[in-house]
């Protein structure tokens, strides 16, 4: 079955989807109750009215049957209808017909239950709105009794609908007010979204529920790294020109200088060759950063501490002197995380140690809520308030470090950096408490 056409109907907007999904059930749970209470509630307690006034007409039509005159049961039927509130008329020329409103939802009881009841009642008017008028038969001919209609119907169902009609108007109000508030901050999140696409930052600060703070916390987190992207992109761009520039105007002199009557020195080969080489390292250093997000593999669940193991493994094999530290937490404990992007992190953190110190040491953790591999060395450290500055790309704090152990390009703590947060965690550079060096720990949450 094709519901196209109920989709078109519906409304596009949340604020729209939200309001029907809220007021639609009020509105057919009210209809509902409605229509039951005033079925059977007001019909049954017309019934019993009508039921608790028929014994009387009753008694009227008694006392006129046995009257053996027609002024003695007009004389008997108002000493009895009197006294109960009844207006007794006898004989009438013309008897009525049963008639009631068309909206009159009690009067089909109340006819209904008379003529049940009494079988000499003939016809029933409602036609009045405030009177009943029952016309009955005997042998002196019709006569009518005529009684307030309060007696055999509730005076007020009006009052029910208009309770639930206004209590539903207040509360959608009252619910609308609360539904707007809870849709703003998904509208302030979607128009930053939208402008932030358009190419505007706008500033933004996560409301409303946690749900929504969530949502727009991510946002933030995500503009953030996308901006940091376009920033370490103008700062490649910008290291590449300076970085190049200095080999290139040495390859350029010494081309120039090179005799077109004599072969080249072995030493000015040397030289050109030893150019070339360190160009080659900073590409190749500058290409590795940009790839190494789109290079990633999937989350994997591994055991954390034998991950941190085999790292430090192949470090040594590698020829740097580096030991393994204090592993803390279960030895069996499962962390999930990017296999390759994470041993790059931690490999350009021990690279790093292992430049400006003599002695590295990797440490590791593994708490309940928490992952956290530590790599201290004993070389000179970082200032305090140079410490962020060594976390962006292409920063190189030579001055402070010691260059003996050969020079980088300023990209090892910025990857580890991006990598840690790209796993929702933290690089954290602090003063190395065991070897007194520099200590560069990452932290992810498990």
């Amino acid at each position: 079955m094709n519901f196209d056409w109920l989709k078109r109907l519906m409304p596009r907007g949340l604020y729209g989807r939200a309001a029907l999904i809220l007021f639609l059930p009020v509105v057919v749970v009210t209809a509902v109750v409605t229509v039951m209470f005033l079925q059977r509630h007001f019909e049954d307690v017309t019934r019993q009215m009508t039921s608790g006034l028929s014994p009387e007409l009753a008694l009227i039509s008694a006392r006129i049957e046995d009257a053996p005159d027609l002024a003695t049961a007009i004389a008997d039927g108002e000493e009895v209808a009197a006294p109960l509130g009844l207006t007794l008329a006898l004989p009438v020329a013309v008897p009525g017909e049963d008639g009631r409103g068309a909206f009159d939802l009690s009067g089909r009881v109340v006819i209904a239950t008379l003529h049940d009841l009494l079988p000499e009642v003939r016809a029933v008017d409602l036609l009045d709105g405030k009177n009943v008028i029952v016309t009955l038969e005997s042998r002196f001919g019709p006569y009518e009794v005529s009684f307030s209609r309060r007696r055999v119907s509730a005076s007020n169902p009006h009052q029910l609908l208009v309770l639930m009609v206004g209590t539903s108007i207040l509360m959608s109000v009252i619910a609308s007010i609360f539904l707007r508030n809870q849709l703003r901050p998904i509208r302030r999140l979607a128009g930053v979204a939208e402008d932030y696409g358009k190419g505007r930052i706008l500033p933004y600060r996560p409301s409303g529920a946690i749900e929504v703070r969530k949502a727009g916390q991510a946002f933030l987190d995500m503009r953030s790294r996308i901006e940091r992207q376009n920033e370490q992109r103008g700062q490649m761009l910008s290291g590449i020109s300076h970085d190049l520039r200095t080999p290139l105007t040495r390859l350029r002199l010494g081309l120039s200088m090179l005799s077109t009557d004599y072969p080249p020195e072995r030493d000015e080969i040397e030289g050109l060759e030893s150019d070339v080489a360190a160009m080659g390292v900073m590409v190749d250093a500058f290409l590795a950063h940009a790839r190494s997000v789109a290079q990633d593999t999937p989350p994997t669940e591994m055991v954390a501490l034998d991950f941190v193991r085999r790292i430090v493994a192949d470090a040594r094999r590698g020829g740097l002197a580096v030991e393994i530290g204090l592993f803390d937490g279960d030895p069996e404990g499962l962390v999930t995380f990017r296999p390759d992007s994470l041993r790059r992190a931690v490999e350009n953190l021990i690279g790093n140690a292992a430049r400006y110190g003599d002695h590295v040491v990797v440490d590791a953790a593994l708490g309940p809520s928490f992952f956290r591999i530590s790599v201290e060395d004993d070389g000179p450290g970082i200032p305090l308030e140079r410490r962020d500055e060594a976390l962006r790309p292409f920063t190189r704090l030579d001055p402070a470090r010691n260059q003996n152990k050969g020079e980088g390009v300023g990209l090892g703590l910025a990857i580890a950096t991006d990598i840690a947060r790209s796993h929702g965690g933290q690089l954290r550079l602090v003063d190395g408490d065991r070897l007194g060096g520099l200590r560069a720990e990452i932290v992810l949450p498990r």
